[in-house]
């Protein structure tokens, strides 16, 4: 995705609803990547939030909502799922006709955000994950039907900003991109605190241990993204016969790390879907 191409004829503003980690990591993307500050506006009820997205972006923060959406292209709400209802009823009056509404909030539909925002309305529902903020993100995205192919292509853009984007066919596959992609990185960092935990226990200084185990995921996750193999390939061709690799790998095995990995993902993917039940309609 080329970033320029896409944003260079923007004639309008992106809108973004909340100024918190995620919102900041992509408004942060979009500017090193060349966005024009004045073509964004920020809109966060903290002040303190909003002087600091205007320091350090030079953008153009507002408190009311209302009126920062006036003449947005794309409206980007970024508010926990628990308050989402009550940002986009208040925000349904003033939403531009010729908006696309853009929300990063788990487990709320595009259907429950048309309906909020007064129907009739192009929405894309997006999944990224907090590698964003180090311009590493994996996202997930679906749009409903009345998100046309430019549209898609400036929602593409605007998360590319700060990593990669996959866009789905169904929505309910966005709940298994939440428990994968979305909540995934709590998985690497539980692993690199077990093996760190587990190398001291093994007689290894708290520091030797940590510089290790953060250097293999890096290295591992690197290998996966840059050698074009696949996982399974890349185990195996650590894994020797006989050896510790083999020994370790084994001893996962015994102890069900695949269905403990299945449950897991399954476990999230049932939360996301009860957060858009509980949400209502």
């Amino acid at each position: 995705m080329n970033l320029d191409s896409v944003t260079s004829g923007l004639r309008g503003k992106l809108c973004f609803i909340g100024g918190g980690n995620m919102g900041r990591s992509l408004m942060g993307g979009l500017v090193a990547r060349g966005i024009a500050p004045e073509q964004i506006v920020a809109v966060d009820p903290v002040a303190t939030i909003r002087d600091g997205l205007a320091h350090d972006f030079q953008i153009l923060t507002h408190a009311d909502a209302s009126v920062a959406v006036a003449d947005a292209d794309l409206v980007l709400l970024a508010v926990k799922p628990q308050v989402m209802r009550q940002v986009c009823q208040s925000l349904a009056p003033s939403f531009p006709a010729q908006a696309m509404a853009v929300s990063i909030a788990a487990g709320i539909t595009t259907t429950q955000l048309d309906t909020w925002l007064g129907g009739q309305r192009a929405v894309v529902r997006a999944m990224p994950n907090t590698p964003a903020l180090l311009g590493a993100g994996a996202t997930g995205l679906f749009a409903n039907a009345r998100v046309r192919a430019e549209q898609r292509l400036l929602a593409s853009a605007v998360l590319d900003a700060v990593g990669i984007s996959v866009w789905l066919e169904n929505e309910a596959q966005m709940d298994v991109v939440t428990a994968l992609s979305g909540s995934g990185p709590a998985y690497v960092f539980l692993l690199a605190e077990a093996m760190q935990a587990a190398a001291v226990a093994q007689g290894l200084s708290e520091a030797a241990a940590r510089a290790l185990a953060v250097q293999t995921c890096l290295g591992a996750g690197r290998m996966l993204l840059e050698s074009g193999e696949d996982a399974a390939t890349l185990r195996q061709r650590v894994t020797s016969p006989g050896g510790t690799t083999q020994a370790a790998i084994e001893s996962f095995m015994r102890d069900g790390f695949e269905a403990i990995v299945a449950r897991a993902i399954a476990a999230a993917t049932e939360r996301g879907a009860t957060l858009s039940a509980q949400a209502g309609v």
